[in-house]
């Protein structure tokens, strides 16, 4: 329990407020002596929602897996062969020609039939996907990771560099396209460099904490919504374990183990609640 209180502290002292609501930060992160691989976000939208993790066992065709999100939509997970995928709004593209937006819950099946970042980027050009007001992040236990971007009619791929990757609101093909600069990222980027030079052993705490700034604490907009971070998400990708914060609380944590909750048989759903 203490681990977990601690892993939350960077998100109780922030300083900086944007004024949107719709936002998120993801990293995904290698370590680069031990090799394991962390994942944490800060999922930003309307504090009414109603946010769960839902948790699907495996079957002969389907993988198991854990999503978090609202009104059966998946907004990121993970399953049991530790592909990871996140989506982050941005600016308005054109659609591309010959394809659409997922109809369905199209994080939910991708967790289900892929088991490899490979994998999931010939599900969604197999499905016709390509979204214009979002980009998405895949990264798996092999310590791949890739954001793709439709831009300009056309897909665009940004791999992992120097042991990170890290996806906010702005388009990385076209930052001139709006949300650009943003703090959260270089925020972000900032504070792993940070980490990295103190020479201390890093764990998901210490990746976690680099999320210092990239939490919204809540915020009434003009019409009386009051929008903020939903929920932060911290996965340890190499040992399978799961933390979620609800509403930036200590006291709102969930904590899974994944290699337990992969095995059991029945679905789950798991209200966020305070």
């Amino acid at each position: 329990m203490k681990h977990t209180q601690l892993l939350l502290i960077a998100f109780l002292g922030i300083l900086m407020i944007s004024n949107k609501s719709i936002a998120c930060s993801v990293l995904y992160y290698v370590d680069s002596i031990t090799g394991k691989i962390y994942v944490v976000n800060s999922e930003d939208y309307w504090l009414d929602v109603d946010a769960y993790i839902q948790i699907e066992p495996k079957s002969k065709k389907e993988y198991a897996r854990l999503w978090y999100g609202w009104n059966n939509f998946a907004q990121g997970g993970i399953n049991d062969k530790g592909l990871f995928f996140d989506v982050a709004v941005t600016p308005e593209q054109e659609k591309v020609k010959g394809y659409q937006n997922p109809k369905n819950n199209l994080g939910d099946k991708i967790l289900a039939y892929c088991s490899t970042l490979e994998e999931a980027l010939a599900y969604i050009e197999k499905e016709k996907i390509a979204l214009n007001k979002s980009h998405m992040m895949f990264g798996d236990k092999t310590g791949k990771a890739v954001v793709v971007e439709w831009v300009n009619g056309e897909r665009k791929l940004h791999w992992i560099k120097d042991n990170k990757l890290i996806m906010t609101n702005y388009l990385l093909s076209d930052p001139n396209a709006g949300n650009y600069p943003c703090y959260r990222y270089n925020s972000i980027e900032e504070r792993i460099s940070e980490m990295e030079k103190s020479g201390e052993e890093i764990n998901l705490l210490k990746v976690g904490n680099t999320f210092g700034q990239a939490g919204q604490p809540p915020r009434e907009s003009e019409e009386g919504r009051v929008g903020g971070t939903v929920y932060t998400s911290f996965i340890d990708i190499t040992d399978n374990k799961f933390f979620l914060s609800y509403k930036l609380s200590n006291e709102n944590v969930i904590k899974l183990d994944l290699n337990i909750e992969f095995d059991k048989t029945k679905r789950q759903k798991i209200k966020l609640k305070e």
